[in-house]
């Protein structure tokens, strides 16, 4: 069971809460909101990959919209004197699909910290693929993304990289567990990311599951 449900979605609800919250009755402000969001979560990620973005929330209300964003490196984003979230600011107008109806919306920024980042799935995932792109031997990569893990505070912790592996002439995929993953357990905090990696020989999957 594991392997076929999302741990987040299992958990969302009961230890999760939803990335995009709000609610639109109309059909075409509700497709509209939902494509914006899917359109700014992607593009802010990529965008601000230097500060370690790991997560984008997005709260609508009637006259205001709250980005909240999560980064390990808060203060690259906000930049000297505030610049940088102005600049955030006017590049999410431009996706966000705002109803015509109400003129004056009213955007807020939030840049929230990632205090320890390694027991964070998204960027655990990210630093793998980073390093695996830049020709770093995988396994001590994994078994240092691993430990730095568990002397975080994780309970356990998994790693499957998938593809190419090495330059390999065929694809395989490989998993590495640390301690306790109890991924049908709905009651226990574990969190999961991916990250695709391109490499000389073509992309390497990068999964990582990690219980808190």
């Amino acid at each position: 069971m594991g392997q076929k449900v999302h741990p987040k979605g299992l958990r969302l609800g009961i230890l999760y809460n939803w990335n995009s919250r709000w609610f639109f009755s109309q059909k075409r402000l509700y497709r509209e909101a939902l494509i914006s969001d899917i359109k700014i979560r992607d593009t802010l990620m990529r965008k601000l990959s230097f500060a370690s973005v790991t997560q984008v929330d997005i709260e609508r209300a009637i006259n205001k919209i709250i980005l909240i964003i999560f980064a390990v490196k808060p203060g690259m984003i906000i930049g000297r004197g505030g610049k940088g979230l102005e600049d955030v600011k006017k590049y999410a107008i431009s996706y966000l699909a705002l109803p015509k109806k109400i003129k004056e919306t009213k955007i807020d920024l939030k840049i929230e910290p990632v205090k320890k980042p390694y027991l964070n799935s998204y960027y655990v995932a990210q630093t793998v693929a980073e390093k695996l792109m830049r020709n770093f031997p995988h396994r001590s990569v994994v078994h240092n993304a691993m430990n730095r893990a568990r002397d975080a505070g994780a309970r356990g912790i998994k790693i499957q990289l998938g593809g190419r592996i090495a330059g390999a002439e065929i694809s395989r995929r490989e998993k590495y567990f640390l301690g306790t993953i109890p991924t049908s357990t709905i009651r226990e905090d574990v969190e999961y990311a991916k990250y695709p990696s391109l490499t000389k020989s073509g992309y390497i999957g990068v999964k990582v599951w990690i219980h808190k």
